[in-house]
């Protein structure tokens, strides 16, 4: 299995008033593309810091990050931003979509970016909706979804620029517990289709879906589990 993730010896410090804050502490972890991983813990142990890191939404204080063969420390703005549009997909707890949009323009926002033209975007947009089981849905506005169709759109919208990495915080943590088992499945089979997933999660049962638990603690690695 090649290495999609490289972390070694992560710190990332934040200023509070006359307080430095360690969110993360020397965290050190590979992770194998095609791999699917929950990350866990306490509220405040790290795990949201990580996971904005992997992302390339945040740099790490000290430490080295590759993903994707990418060492993002190296990469200016303007090309961590392409980095970032190109390679990670990221699902949210809140679903993040235009309430004024429909399904297909919502799943297809990323592709406005990648100077894509615009059958192009419908295209690809309406076959991520169908892949998610929203083909009856595409012209729906996030009020006339329910909160299980909005996160299946906010899935589609972060698969459709192909991405290798499948970054999800909390995505369950809005959704009843029937509903979350069937987004959950959804991930599964997009591991099957070899897409590595992280999910960031508090909750158990989703974190049994994962093949690899990383336990976080006051901003370390405590626990790395099958």
């Amino acid at each position: 299995m090649s290495v999609m993730i490289e972390c070694r010896d992560l710190v990332r410090t934040y200023v509070m008033g006359d307080q430095v804050v360690r969110a993360l502490d020397g965290v050190s972890a590979d992770i194998g593309a095609g791999e699917y991983i929950a990350v866990t813990g306490a509220s405040g142990s790290g795990k949201s810091t990580f996971m904005n890191l992997l992302g390339a939404l945040d740099r790490p204080s000290e430490g080295s990050l590759r993903v994707a063969g990418e060492n993002l420390s190296a990469l200016d703005p303007d090309r961590l931003a392409e980095f970032r549009n190109r390679t990670i997909g990221f699902v949210f707890q809140q679903f993040n979509l235009l309430a004024r949009t429909p399904a297909v323009e919502n799943a297809a926002l990323p592709l406005l970016y990648s100077g894509i033209v615009p059958a192009e975007r419908r295209r690809r947009a309406l076959a991520r909706l169908e892949q998610v089981g929203l083909a009856d849905r595409t012209g729906h506005h996030p009020s006339q979804l329910s909160g299980g169709q909005q996160q299946r759109v906010a899935i589609a919208r972060a698969l459709v620029n192909d991405p290798k990495i499948l970054l999800a915080d909390e995505p369950t943590g809005a959704l009843d517990s029937q509903t979350s088992e069937d987004i959950m499945a959804i991930f599964d089979r997009l591991n099957r289709e070899g897409i590595t997933i992280i999910l960031v999660t508090h909750e158990q049962e989703v974190a049994d879906h994962a093949r690899r638990q990383l336990v976080f603690r006051d901003g370390r690695i405590v626990e790395d589990r099958p």
